[in-house]
């Protein structure tokens, strides 16, 4: 892509998330993440009321009198977004294409961190770690991300969950906010995500086009895998193929929640031909209850 072209497309985006993030997520961000605990910050003098369990018992005992510790909230975080780059994102059928609608969420999510002061780092993945940025404050930052969404080429198309998850575990020791955002055209990834949300604040985000689970009769068709780059000819119009179709989109769904229960994560669901800030909304309200 074009230098201009591609800083024409940055400043668009730019524009576009930041709208969103400072107009509709900035107090509902804020209130949905909390930070990673509370962050000692003084002693004082214990006053009635006070929890006895804050008691510093090595100053009171040094000036044979109470004092007690005083907390406040860490608010300072790091956020992760794991960036799902296979080739299944490329397809649109219904709305626009999936990787579009996964550049603005990142950068609408991007945005609305670093207003909180909060670091952002992403995870390029595909069945391999396509590439890592680390976490990092600063619009300038942001706008990498940005860039580096929009025109980076992987070097797969397929997709590994599981792998994502086990690299992120191992370069992000502390606990972060996580977002994965991917199609989930993966499967046997339930165990990767609950290890992952047993360490750190995992939210799942699946972004798909309609057609990915229902078809029309309108004859034969030529399809091409995404990933796998395996084409074939599919007769639309039988019924027992669109049935087959539906009952392993069925499956596919199931084995989706289930995973996300089991692993105890908030999921977000997000169709390429709607809106996705009303999704995310819903998601900072139930966080912020």
């Amino acid at each position: 892509m074009e230098t201009s072209e591609l800083i024409k497309k940055v400043r668009k985006i730019e524009i576009k998330t930041r709208g969103i993030s400072s107009q509709l997520f900035s107090g509902h961000y804020h209130s949905a993440f909390k930070g990673r605990g509370m962050a000692f910050t003084e002693v004082r003098e214990y006053y009635f009321g006070d929890d006895i369990r804050n008691i510093d018992w090595n100053v009171t005992a040094r000036f044979n009198h109470p004092y007690v510790k005083v907390f406040e909230e860490e608010r300072e975080m790091t956020v992760m977004l794991l960036i799902d780059v296979s080739g299944s994102n490329d397809f649109g059928a219904t709305g626009r294409v999936k990787e579009q609608v996964i550049t603005e969420i990142a950068g609408v999510l991007a945005f609305s961190a670093i207003s909180n002061n909060d670091k952002v780092g992403v995870i390029f993945f595909s069945d391999r770690i396509e590439k890592f940025i680390p976490p990092k404050k600063g619009t300038a930052h942001i706008l990498r991300i940005i860039r580096e969404l929009i025109n980076f080429k992987p070097e797969s198309r397929a997709t590994d969950i599981s792998a994502a998850l086990k690299y992120f575990r191992n370069v992000i020791k502390k606990r972060s906010i996580a977002f994965l955002i991917s199609d989930y055209q993966d499967n046997d990834y339930a165990d990767a995500l609950s290890i992952a949300a047993r360490k750190h604040d995992l939210i799942c985000i699946r972004v798909y086009d309609e057609r990915e689970t229902t078809i029309p009769p309108v004859g034969i068709l030529k399809f091409r895998d995404a990933e796998s780059g395996q084409a074939y000819w599919i007769n639309t119009s039988d019924k027992k193929i669109r049935k087959q179709m539906e009952l392993y989109s069925k499956k596919h769904e199931d084995y989706m929640r289930k995973a996300f229960a089991r692993a105890g994560v908030d999921n977000v669901v997000v169709p390429t031909k709607q809106d996705y800030i009303p999704p995310l909304m819903r998601l900072f309200r139930k966080r912020s209850h």
